[in-house]
């Protein structure tokens, strides 16, 4: 199988196995336990939080494990709106966050809050100015993802934290798709709270993390925990999260490389669909975008039957989110940068990694090449 959905999740890296394996036999103790074999648990896992820290140039007492992404998100978001209620119940998000995010703000519709769903452009970027006019007295806190997982469009957070810390509005941004893949800097983006997630840069899945900043007070979504500084309840995974930083560690490293590397697979696979005239259409934006996500638009193909063929030619692509999956309706993402739901269903999305090569964007040419022909065909019957 030529794997192409990389941003749905990676394998593990050999490095971060052999990490997890290690730590499993030698660091097994619970960190929180006093003797010294919990001693040896607590001082790897800081040694952990100062490293992730390092490389978004956030501070380690902000950094808290979670099971991963979505739990990331949620508890972040919970734990700061708590404890700032006092401001207000005013909360601005986008109508592309990952779902996981998307579902929660809806729940908070029904707790009492009130929620502006920022538009998106074309390329789906959010405008400044819609932003700035959606904020009120009573706003607490926005959530604006730094990439999308669709259609890798990026979100301008620098500009975005500027303006929303001189309006004394809490920044949190889900930056699952792009932490050890493009720069990502908490200080200089002005963002008081990120949610990264391990099994997107080849650790093990079952981990995250958020980064609050250390200077903002939060309230515990579950009151009496213990671990984590409060933050959350339950055993901290020692070994997952010490493979986490491994596999971190080793893609942050050759980040500029792999950039790079992606820039030229997307340009191959971008230019013989030119070449070959076939009928497939990019989204997203044309320079604000991450190398790896290709988003494309099959006119007269729905993305399900294009993807499922492709499976049928050994090569694993996707509809959108994987989260998404299973659902009937068309792409969130597709509908807020303005397709009918027809052309929404026309979406796929190609992912590279760190195992990609020419020889396999070449044949994924070749199976689309071959649905497209073997169907027109079929259809001129």
């Amino acid at each position: 199988m030529i794997y192409l959905d990389y941003a749905a999740t990676t394998p593990m890296c050999e490095e971060a196995i052999a990490a997890y394996a290690e730590a499993a036999a030698v660091y097994f103790g619970n960190e929180s336990s006093l003797h010294d074999t919990g001693t040896k648990a607590k001082q790897l896992l800081t040694l952990c939080r100062r490293e992730l820290a390092a490389m978004i140039n956030g501070e380690a007492e902000g950094i808290y494990f979670t099971s991963g992404g979505t739990e990331a998100n949620v508890l972040a978001i919970r734990s700061l709106i708590a404890a700032h209620r006092h401001k207000g119940n005013h909360l601005i998000t986008t109508e592309i966050e990952h779902a996981s995010l998307y579902h929660l703000f809806q729940q908070l519709e029904t707790e009492g809050y009130t929620v502006t769903y920022l538009p998106v452009d074309r390329f789906g970027r959010i405008r400044l100015a819609d932003l700035e006019r959606a904020i009120t007295p009573r706003t607490i806190l926005a959530s604006i993802q730094h990439a999308n997982s669709e259609i890798g469009t990026i979100q301008p957070l620098a500009d975005i934290g500027r303006l929303l810390r001189t309006r004394g509005v809490l920044f949190h941004s889900d930056c699952v798709q792009t932490f050890a893949k493009i720069q990502l800097d908490i200080k200089a983006m002005a963002i008081d709270s990120v949610s990264i997630s391990a099994h997107k840069v080849y650790g093990p899945k079952g981990v995250g993390a958020v980064y609050i900043d250390p200077h903002l007070h939060w309230k515990p979504v579950f009151p009496g925990a213990t671990h984590e500084s409060g933050f959350r309840p339950g055993t901290v995974n020692v070994p997952g999260i010490v493979a986490f930083i491994t596999a971190a560690k080793q893609l942050y490293g050759r980040m500029e490389g792999e950039q790079a590397r992606f820039e030229q697979l997307r340009r191959r696979l971008l230019g013989a669909i030119a070449a070959k005239q076939l009928p497939i259409a990019v989204e997203g934006h044309p320079r604000w975008r991450l190398a790896h996500i290709v988003g494309l638009s099959v006119a007269g193909f729905e993305g399900q039957l294009v993807m499922l063929e492709c499976n049928r030619a050994g090569i694993a692509i996707s509809t959108g989110s994987a989260c998404q999956v299973g659902l009937q309706a068309p792409s969130r993402t597709m509908l807020a940068v303005g397709k009918t739901p027809e052309e929404a269903k026309q979406f796929v999305r190609v992912s590279l990694g760190a195992a990609t090569t020419e020889a396999e964007i070449d044949q994924l040419i070749s199976a689309l090449e071959r649905l497209i022909r073997t169907r027109k065909e079929a259809w001129a019957r």
